[in-house]
């Protein structure tokens, strides 16, 4: 007898469907074709293991398992559950008519149990796709997926339960996720869980108001930014205390920030899309790989650029990390994906984040601080130079910051705290996402060159100040494009409607690396 079983397979952030045949003939033997890897290889003794557990016989004839389609390599344990519930259905050891109703993946323990499979929701939007009746995964995959309300997803423990659902002869409706012991207890923990992390807030951060100002246009347009400055200065502290005023991630955000973390099987137990934007901070020694995702064969997992999607990329010491690592940046910045090619695979994953870097200005930290600087402009020449001027170009405002003033430091004067600059950020997202409802963006820094024309239109006042400051600094075609965005986005925070010249001033000024030479300052 002959069944099929609906399963998928990820390839980025989006699924393909995968059928599971099982047909059992006269013969002998096990047969497990369609490209399987060794995961999936070893899952028919994990199988045969679950089955017996659970008081189910192996017919002793031919069982041939086919994942269709034949060509497309299939990785991980997933295929598990498809597999067993091929082997009942074929063997005639159940009734399963609800079979081919739904999507179903797991991974099977010995004793029947179902466990974790990444990748939920993609898999769960090639349901609604397909027009399948719903889908049937493990407990903590389905939490992943609790936003979808266009069709019925259930969250399984057991072999059993799976059963259940495909008899269908009773009312399974208490194994769908929402009404889940596992889902009362998220949901539990999601309201006990602090609506802030221990960010720390800019109230706390003496001084530094200038940078602050940077800061703040940064987080409200998604603008890239680069902190230099002598240790201590408060570098890191500003680059973590922007993640506290960044603005909640929309649905389309959300969707796409989660599918990442989906598929990289990080979202493990997590209660539907995500709502914080992700703060990523690698260490400056993680491989090329690791910041841009890799794997081999057809199993490319994402890196740091595109968990980060939606969020900040802190990228500390950014001139002691590998020049390599470095330069490999320039793609995701400017065109806010990343292109992993294989062999045999070619994967596209996402990476729309905000590129936040802290260095130093020379080896020894403290140039420009008076005579405190004990390098030699050569020692200054070399560190500086892995900040090539491709990737200065895709970094849009810089800020050069200084120890904070002993006045202020021992007197402790506070300035605005994170709350109320976040309600600013807010506001001019805001105004963006009604800007860009039907572009495909969100934010003033992803616009694209034809974008740039038809939503930052310049009168001539505009144009003039903008001719003297490209000829005065000798900018290029791209740190042009970004003069204007950040102009933008301080317009928005101004709540103007046109960019005025006064903005194009200021965002000039976030741009002092085209202005000379560093070892000039």
């Amino acid at each position: 007898m002959l069944v099929y079983v609906h399963g998928a397979k990820c390839i980025g952030i989006e699924a393909v469907p995968v059928t599971v045949e099982v047909d059992i003939t006269l013969g002998i033997g096990i047969h497990l074709v369609g490209l399987a890897d060794a995961a999936v290889k070893e899952s028919l003794l994990r199988t045969v293991t679950a089955l017996h557990a659970k008081g189910f016989r192996i017919p002793g004839k031919k069982i041939v398992i086919n994942l269709a389609p034949a060509d497309l390599h299939k990785q991980g344990s997933g295929y598990d559950l498809p597999i067993a519930l091929g082997i009942i259905a074929a063997s005639d050891q159940r009734v399963l008519p609800g079979l081919d109703k739904y999507l179903v993946m797991g991974e099977l323990g010995l004793d029947g149990s179902i466990r974790y499979v990444p990748g939920t929701l993609p898999m769960v939007e090639l349901a609604v796709r397909s027009g399948c009746k719903g889908c049937i995964l493990p407990e903590r995959s389905a939490l992943e997926a609790v936003d979808f309300d266009e069709t019925l997803i259930y969250g399984v423990q057991t072999l059993d339960d799976v059963l259940r659902i495909l008899e269908e002869k009773d009312d399974p409706s208490d194994l769908l996720i929402w009404n889940t012991a596992c889902y009362g207890e998220a949901l539990r923990l999601e309201k006990e869980r602090p609506r802030r992390e221990d960010y720390m807030d800019f109230a706390d951060i003496l001084g530094q108001e200038s940078a602050k100002r940077g800061v703040e246009i940064a987080a409200a347009g998604s603008h890239n930014l680069i902190f230099l400055g002598a240790p201590g200065s408060g570098k890191s502290s500003m680059a973590k205390a922007m993640a506290g005023i960044l603005p909640p991630m929309t649905r389309e955000e959300s969707a796409v920030t989660s599918k990442v973390w989906s598929v990289a099987g990080k979202a493990t137990g997590q209660l539907g899309l995500m709502r914080r934007r992700p703060f990523r901070a690698p260490h400056i020694s993680a491989s090329k790989a690791a910041i841009l995702g890799g794997g081999s064969g057809e199993n490319i997992l994402p890196g740091e650029v595109s968990l980060a999607s939606g969020g900040i990329l802190f990228a500390d010491e950014f001139c002691e990390a590998p020049k390599t690592t470095l330069e490999a940046l320039r793609g995701p910045l400017e065109d806010r994906k990343v292109t992993i090619s294989r062999l045999k695979a070619k994967i596209v994953y996402p990476a729309s984040f905000m590129l936040v870097a802290a260095s130093n200005p020379c080896p020894c930290g403290y140039y420009g601080e008076g005579d405190r600087c004990t390098c030699s402009p050569g020692q200054r020449a070399a560190y500086l130079s892995k900040l090539s001027g491709p990737i200065m170009d895709r970094i849009d405002i810089q800020l050069w910051i200084h120890p904070v003033a002993t006045a202020d430091l021992i007197q402790g004067r506070k300035g605005e705290s994170s709350a109320a600059i976040a309600e600013r950020v807010r506001r001019a997202r805001d105004i963006q996402r009604e800007r860009f409802r039907d572009a495909g963006i969100f934010t003033n820094a992803e616009m694209s060159s034809k974008q740039l024309e038809r939503y930052c239109p310049l009168d001539r006042a505009c144009k003039e100040t903008l001719e003297r400051i490209i000829d005065r600094l000798g900018l290029s075609a791209r740190a042009y494009t970004r003069i204007i965005k950040i102009a933008r986005t301080i317009a928005d925070l101004a709540g103007e409607p046109y960019i005025l010249p006064a903005h194009l001033l200021e965002a000039a000024g976030y741009r002092f690396l085209d202005r000379r030479n560093i070892l000039e300052l």
